[in-house]
């Protein structure tokens, strides 16, 4: 028995049907690294505004405990704040963020003078960049994993594309040829 064959034209079509359907599940995405990068390296890297929680004097954590997220939980609730948070980043020795970042979050930083937070709103912009970086919820940043991995596949099926239909080739080669170029030429040597 021998198994059916797919000719070149149908394993296009089918290549430029699941290209086309990827690539437009992904727009949205691309549409925020787009604009929040671009913005970012025009300049505009967003703002934040900060407003201070009040803890009770005597407040502390370890912010190197493994139960650091349970601790600030707690903290939080004896100081009667309401925040919602996913997870807890350590920013060095005497800062964390409760995330994500991309809306309102609190900030604390060990002082000289104690425990200090403070609750961080930042504009749009700061949002965006929040989201371009994988600081976003959790439930974003497994989005954001599924969209690096379905644009391998949308390059991938692109250049295949090219390369399959005669008319393209010469093309889709000078043009994968010129791109590789210039960006070795650019993170290498400039």
């Amino acid at each position: 028995m021998t198994s059916p064959k797919i000719s070149p034209i149908k394993l296009r079509q089918i290549l430029v049907t699941l290209h086309l359907l990827f690539a437009g599940f992904m727009a949205p995405a691309f549409l925020l690294v787009a604009i929040s990068g671009g913005l970012y390296l025009l300049g505009f890297k967003g703002q934040t505004t900060a407003q201070v929680v009040e803890l009770p004097a005597s407040a502390s954590l370890d912010f190197t405990s493994k139960t650091l997220e349970a601790d600030v939980r707690a903290l939080l609730a004896d100081a009667g704040v309401e925040h919602r948070f996913e997870y807890v980043k350590t920013r060095g020795d005497d800062k964390i963020h409760l995330r994500p970042t991309s809306r309102r979050y609190i900030e604390m930083q060990q002082t000289n003078a104690g425990l200090t937070a403070a609750l961080v709103t930042p504009n749009l912009q700061a949002a965006m960049m929040e989201l371009h970086s994988g600081h976003g919820p959790k439930l974003f940043k497994l989005y954001q994993k599924f969209v690096a991995a379905a644009l391998l596949l949308v390059i991938f099926g692109g250049v295949m594309v090219g390369l399959l239909a005669r008319a393209y080739r010469r093309k889709t080669i000078a043009a994968l040829g010129f791109g590789t170029l210039v960006f070795w030429v650019l993170a290498v040597f400039v």
